[in-house]
């Protein structure tokens, strides 16, 4: 058995405000839901569900779909609202990401 995740890409689908997880043949493996506020560099991403295809739970898509996001948030300037509970542990385990937090723990 290959203990390896299944490498997907994660792509911005801005016009249905979603990340999609994407294997190399172009199927879709999850996605994480968003709602963009504000301007361009200044926006908060607020993330409101994530979800992987049952097909593909367990081999390491929803981390690499998190992981995706966040750098490319990170990349565009933005901040982020985690009300997605996958999102939200997966930050309180990844620390690396806090600096993104729009409204850090008090």
């Amino acid at each position: 058995m290959n203990d390896s995740p299944t490498p997907v890409t994660v792509v911005d689908d801005r016009d249905h405000q979603v990340f999609l997880a994407r294997l190399d043949d172009g199927r879709r493996a999850g996605g994480a839901y968003y709602e963009r506020r504000g301007d361009a560099g200044s926006a908060v991403v607020v993330f409101t569900h994530t979800e992987v295809d049952p097909d593909f739970e367990g081999q390491g898509i929803g981390s690499q779909l998190a992981a995706g996001a966040l750098d490319q948030v990170r990349a565009a300037g933005e901040k982020i609202v985690p009300l997605c509970p996958f999102i939200k542990a997966y930050v309180q385990r990844h620390p690396e990401y806090a600096d993104l937090l729009a409204h850090p723990a008090r």
